[in-house]
């Protein structure tokens, strides 16, 4: 199955697309950390669908995605490489975390899933509903 083309952010003035602009850390200019981050956390994930494509956009542009940006510069600042390194920890992070309860009650999310996971998955499945209103 072919992997959909990377989606360019919806939010360049918020979320991780703004917070990696604004860091002086980054090795690469904002797009092609965009388009780095957006291709490892599909490979971390596993997704295969123009779907999941749009719930890793929506996460990167919002709230949970400039949480995500903020741990990669914190891997930066710890002495990453560069930052592929960094985006790779930051998953590896948002990875070992775990939905918990109350995410699953407020979100609806099922607890136990990978942070990172299912963020992403919430974001594709909203993503339609979003679209009707």
């Amino acid at each position: 199955m072919t992997i959909p083309p990377i989606l360019p952010s919806r939010n360049e003035d918020y979320g991780f697309f703004q917070t990696m602009t604004l860091c002086p850390l980054r090795d690469r200019r904002s797009q092609e950390v965009w388009t780095l981050a957006t291709n490892l956390i599909a490979d971390a994930i596993r997704a295969d669908s123009e779907d999941e494509l749009i719930g890793i956009r929506d996460f990167l542009d919002g709230r949970m995605g400039r949480h995500f940006a903020d741990d990669v510069v914190g891997a930066l600042q710890g002495g990453a490489a560069d930052s592929e390194a960094a985006i790779q920890a930051a998953i590896r992070k948002w990875l070992d975390w775990r939905i918990c309860r109350r995410t699953e009650r407020e979100e609806g999310i099922p607890a136990g899933l990978p942070y990172l996971t299912g963020w992403v998955q919430h974001f594709a499945v909203t993503a339609p509903m979003e679209e009707t209103t």
